[in-house]
């Protein structure tokens, strides 16, 4: 069992890019949530996921879409993706680093909900 309980964003940036070239790296696990790390550079490929999902941005700004809306965003500040959505940051800064978590139900909390 994993019994860290503080990440430093840093440390986990610096196995970034991984040898596959995955620009996201698993800093924690317990129970449904994951924290992961996540660096994109020059794009961002992501698709949808299963479950809800917060980033917190530690460093850089760009754009965020999510869905039609789009939203500036910067260091500090924190962004909420329904499970299922399409997102994706644009226009970033080339040292962007983003806390994510997921959490919940594959789904998201609507399909645990029942609505």
């Amino acid at each position: 069992m994993n019994r860290d309980f503080a990440f430093a964003w840093r440390d986990a940036l610096a196995r970034l890019p991984a040898t596959d070239g995955k620009r996201f790296t698993v800093v924690f696990e317990h129970g449904p949530l994951v924290l992961e790390l996540y660096a994109p550079r020059g794009h961002d490929p992501q698709t949808p996921h299963a479950r809800d999902e917060l980033y917190v941005v530690v460093a850089g700004r760009g754009t965020f879409v999510c869905g039609d809306e789009r939203k500036m965003f910067g260091c500090g500040d924190a962004l909420f993706v329904p499970a299922g959505a399409v997102h994706r940051f644009v226009d970033f800064s080339d040292d962007l680093a983003v806390w994510v978590m997921f959490y919940g139900v594959e789904g998201g909390e609507v399909a645990a909900s029942g609505g």
